[in-house]
């Protein structure tokens, strides 16, 4: 089966360039929708790497884009209170009609990063403990049953409205490439959404997590694989490498080499991307997420030829 494309909002990026406004953004998002792609996404961050609140920022999309599904890529729910976020998401599945999917994280291990938690009042050593139980909670207030919860949070007799479009909530795509993080994936998510591997290991992976969750008593195929991938798009291969390196420091703030080893990443001709992209889809990607190197109008015209050449 062809895989689902998305494409990721630039919502950093903008900020980077001081360019705040919203519109340009939603009228990307209305592109990539006519052009064919199946999602937009956003990413999250409070103070490491500002950006727009993507929650917010979603609730636009889904507004003003009305076919395609509308992601998180990936949200930090640790640095929420669980019953203000089960909230926030109920809202905005019901804005969307059943079109959000929850993409979320638990942060990479940065000074930044440790630095936003603590400005927010959240301990970084306990922050997957916190995800894991917040998003319990999450889904136990989406039954919209009264919630009794005795935990890091305390709620008595609580009765969420209104509840998800969705019932039971958006599915829950989780990342990560450790043995812990399969997994995670594989017992409690609906989809597993890495950042690193090659689509060999990729397929490998995706077929541990599948094993662990059959092994658990779920059904493996109501499991997504997808993909985060960053593409700089340019028939001068080259020119290609220099504008993917550029702004993954611009981005992170950290040399490239060590960047790319940590994040699949290609640079080079639309025709090589076409393979690059296959690969993926022949492992077992059933949605690739991808987000540009700039020029971002260019690169969604250039995939949507990709894909029409892969006949997807």
């Amino acid at each position: 089966m062809a895989p689902k494309l998305g494409y990721l909002l630039p919502t950093r990026e903008r900020i980077m360039q001081n360019e705040p406004e919203v519109q340009p953004m939603l009228a990307l998002a209305a592109r990539a929708e006519a052009l064919g792609f199946d999602s937009v996404w956003v990413g999250d961050s409070l103070l490491a790497r500002p950006r727009h609140e993507p929650l917010t920022l979603l609730a636009g999309v889904a507004g003003r884009v009305p076919r395609v599904s509308v992601g998180t890529a990936v949200l930090l729910p640790a640095l929420r209170n669980p019953v203000v976020l089960a909230h926030l998401v109920a809202t905005l599945d019901q804005v969307s009609e059943g079109r959000l999917i929850l993409g979320v994280g638990f942060a990479a291990d940065a000074p930044n990063i440790r630095a936003e938690f603590a400005a927010a009042s959240v301990p970084f050593e306990k922050r997957v403990g916190r995800m894991m139980e917040g998003l319990r909670l999450c889904r136990a207030l989406w039954s919209g049953q009264a919630v009794d919860w005795d935990g890091r949070w305390q709620v008595t007799g609580g009765v969420l409205a209104p509840t998800p479009y969705r019932p039971g909530g958006p599915p829950l795509w989780i990342g990560g490439n450790l043995p812990v993080s399969l997994e995670r994936a594989g017992k409690w998510f609906d989809g597993w959404f890495p950042i690193k591997p090659d689509a060999a290991t990729f397929g490998a992976q995706w077929q541990e997590v599948r094993t662990i969750a059959r092994a658990a008593g779920r059904d493996p195929e109501a499991l997504t694989g997808a993909m985060y991938l960053t593409l700089a798009l340019d028939a001068d291969a080259a020119r290609a490498e220099a504008r993917l390196n550029a702004f993954l420091e611009r981005y992170y703030g950290q040399p490239a080499e060590v960047l790319r080893r940590r994040q699949a990443s290609y640079a080079g001709p639309a025709e090589g991307v076409a393979a690059w992209l296959d690969g993926y889809a022949r492992a077992g990607a059933g949605h690739l997420v991808l987000r540009f190197a700039g020029e971002h109008e260019r690169h969604l015209e250039a995939v949507a030829a990709v894909r029409r050449t892969l006949g997807w």
